[in-house]
């Protein structure tokens, strides 16, 4: 057995390197709501607190879909 010490590895010059993760502090691009998700959510104010809706708008323009936002509201907020 050899237990001299380990050879060092040459650094990998074609390895891509990940893009990093956006940082806490910056808000991501917000996306504005169509005619359809706003009429959707208008018929949806009737059953629902502001609170709820509120959620809703927050979560719909950073991109989830109807039902994932209201999922996500209804598990936080509740009705």
């Amino acid at each position: 057995m050899d237990y001299s010490a380990p050879k060092k590895r040459k650094p990998n010059v074609n390895k891509v390197s990940k893009p990093k993760a956006p940082t806490k502090g910056k808000s991501k691009p917000t996306k504005e709501l169509t005619k359809a998700n706003l009429d959707k959510l208008n018929e949806h104010t009737e059953h629902h607190s502001r609170k709820h809706m509120a959620m809703m708008r927050k979560l719909m323009k950073e991109g989830a879909s109807f039902s994932a936002a209201h999922k996500r509201a209804q598990a936080k907020v509740g009705k």
